[in-house]
């Protein structure tokens, strides 16, 4: 599928509007609620969901622009990355990640803004290209966030068995 600037930037539009109402609504207590994860992965919270999205949207902007991975991400694949997301934000109060979801969604409205239209159209890409400002974030909202704002359990136990 070919895109437009103007579908693209539709689409980040109407996620981040989902995202930062749901965001907007956080109260102390639900930002440190567990989202359903299994127990082999880290124990995330509703903040340390917030991280990933906004981490995985950034990393999404370097590449739009042409830019190489930050230094302390090169060489880790896609666990390793999380990990080290995870680790970085967890501690950190929750209003520097609200700064942060803002401040990246103006970077990625500035940078596709500035991006040449021929850029979204020149070639085949899947149809939910790019898919941290749209598909990933809706995603880790939907399953991660809104379940654990649910109260969805946080599938903490280990499964055995064969």
């Amino acid at each position: 599928m070919r895109h437009t600037r103007k579908e693209v930037v539709d689409r980040t539009k109407r996620e981040f509007a989902r995202l930062d109402r749901v965001v907007s609504r956080l109260t102390p207590a639900d930002w440190k609620r567990l989202v359903p994860r299994p127990a082999t992965r880290d124990p995330w919270t509703v903040k340390d969901a917030l991280a990933h999205i906004l981490y995985w949207k950034e990393h999404t902007l370097r590449v739009i622009r042409g830019q190489r991975r930050l230094p302390e991400m090169r060489g880790l694949d896609i666990e390793a990355i999380n990990r080290l997301i995870y680790e970085r934000w967890r501690r950190r109060h929750p209003s520097e990640l609200v700064s942060w979801h803002r401040r990246v969604h103006a970077d990625v409205l500035e940078t596709l803004a500035k991006t040449p239209s021929e850029f979204f159209g020149r070639r085949e890409r899947s149809r939910e290209w790019p898919l941290d400002f749209d598909g990933h974030s809706a995603a880790h909202r939907m399953k991660d966030i809104e379940a654990a704002l649910r109260g969805a359990p946080a599938l903490r136990k280990r499964k055995t068995g064969a």
